[in-house]
């Protein structure tokens, strides 16, 4: 006799390898490479940090005005 095989195993196991294969053509078609997205999320973090330090700037400077009135 042959192999016993559920078929609620083998379905599941299809779907898995089709939802796989999808995604890779996905990735391909819309994705970035690690590089890219490395590359946006230090230029981001560099944004954020010049535009931190430009409120901070701008903080002091209008405390100190309306401390002097």
């Amino acid at each position: 006799m042959g192999e016993l095989v559920s078929l609620n195993r083998a379905r599941k196991a299809r779907k898995r390898a089709e939802d796989a294969t999808q995604a890779a053509a996905n990735r391909v078609a819309h994705g970035r490479t690690k590089a890219e997205k490395q590359a946006e999320r230090q230029e981001r973090a560099r944004q954020e940090a010049v535009l931190d330090g430009a409120a901070l700037e701008r903080g002091r400077d209008d405390a100190k005005a309306t401390s002097e009135v």
